[in-house]
């Protein structure tokens, strides 16, 4: 692979995190300018280049002088959510490639705008949907393609992770997510869990989106969990204060050729994680909760607490078959670079995409029907639950564009 020269854009704790990824695992990478609002992130950017081999990058708080640099030819974008289709779209038409982190769209006017400019410059572009890249997600999803679980009918998923302490110290930790819980009501992180999903269906290829319902429970989870820490907790500002983003929000989704998805968002109250990566088809499902696998026809059924105990992890035993090489082939070194090798096979997919001239694996279509969620499901919610229209970002492409697995 050629040298490809890096810019990043972003250097919060998962901009930092990308970094090291990126500097620890792709070869030919050279980082060559680094980018925050904070001068004090750029300083800690440049030395993570300088400490994995790297000369001193370039360093500036203004993305748009990173961009325009002529040692730049890969704009790489892990700012907060409301900043990354500007800055995307800027790249692109200063003609550098982007990859560009995920989290929702305050408009689908913005993912518009992100589509004309790709289909104007056609300059690579990829969203970092890094689940897309997932073990379970990828095991499965060869499940659906082998014919595992016969006709797909219904598939849903979450963002179920207990984010209380990151949201209610975002004034400490300089997190965005902070405002976006105080004043919007949304689903407002979808692509972790309807990206894989998208995939299974082939969404934008042979199949679409086309309508959405979302509701939001009150938001109660915030407010209690700062009122009981009211002694330690150091923003005195937010002690009583009412959150505007509901605690569950569970939207519904109807496909153009049958199948619904459901989605939750489920951040503020307490939880284990999990992203309920669930497929349901005529012949059998998969369920990620117990990591089980129930197949039409099997001897026994789920009547008697014996047997489910029985399929709990019982996905193991088809990993022989499913699982894909590239994750059999796991080493620590890889889990370690970040969530279990998925950062990894993710950036590798990028960069190989870019390298060897080839469509990108998460392309633009992709991100602007997966981000607009946001917009839609809030707009649903403040209107009273009713459904809003999905646009069709390809105009008609969807229907002859052939399926391009990850």
């Amino acid at each position: 692979m050629k040298k490809i020269n890096v810019a990043i854009v972003g250097l919060g704790g998962r901009g930092k995190g990308n970094l090291s990824c990126i500097l620890h695992s792709i070869e030919n990478i050279v980082v060559t300018a680094v980018c925050d609002v904070f001068e004090d992130r750029c300083d800690e950017g440049e030395k993570i280049v300088v400490e994995a081999g790297g000369a001193a990058p370039y360093k500036n708080c203004d993305y748009t002088k990173v961009i325009s640099r002529s040692d730049v030819d890969v704009v790489m974008v892990f700012t907060s959510w409301e900043t990354h289709i500007k800055i995307a779209i800027d790249a692109m038409k200063a003609g550098k490639a982007v990859g560009m982190e995920v989290g929702g769209a305050a408009s689908v006017d913005e993912c518009w705008d992100l589509v004309h400019t790709w289909e104007e410059t056609k300059v690579p572009f990829m969203m970092l949907e890094n689940c897309c890249f997932g073990r379970n997600e990828l095991m499965v999803r060869n499940m659906v393609r082998s014919g595992l679980f016969g006709e797909i009918v219904h598939c849903h998923g979450a963002y179920a992770h207990d984010l209380r302490e990151e949201v209610s110290t975002g004034k400490e930790r300089r997190h965005y997510r902070l405002n976006h819980y105080l004043n919007e009501n949304c689903d407002n992180y979808p692509t972790h869990d309807l990206g894989p999903i998208a995939k299974i269906l082939d969404i934008n290829r042979g199949n679409r989106m086309v309508r959405l319902v979302s509701m939001a429970s009150k938001a109660a989870g915030l407010k209690r969990y700062i009122k009981d820490r009211e002694e330690i907790f150091v923003n005195k500002e937010l002690i009583g204060k009412d959150f505007a983003q509901g605690d569950i929000v569970n939207t519904l989704i109807t496909c153009e050729n049958g199948e619904t998805i459901s989605l939750t968002l489920d951040t503020t109250l307490p939880r284990s994680y999990s992203r309920e990566f669930t497929v349901r088809g005529t012949r059998g499902m998969y369920e990620e909760n117990t990591n089980s696998v129930y197949l039409d026809g099997e001897p026994e059924n789920f009547i008697t607490v014996e047997h489910y105990q029985k399929v709990i992890n019982n996905a193991k035993d088809y990993e022989d078959k499913y699982l894909p090489e590239s994750w059999k082939k796991m080493t620590q070194k890889i889990k370690e670079l970040g969530h279990d090798g998925m950062d990894y096979f993710e950036f590798c997919a990028f960069f190989d995409a870019i390298a060897n001239d080839k469509p990108m694996p998460v392309d633009v279509y992709d991100a602007a029907s997966w981000m607009c969620i946001s917009a839609l499901t809030k707009e649903s919610i403040a209107k009273g639950n009713i459904p809003m229209e999905i646009p069709d970002f390809t105009c008609g492409a969807w229907k002859t564009r052939k399926r391009f697995d990850v």
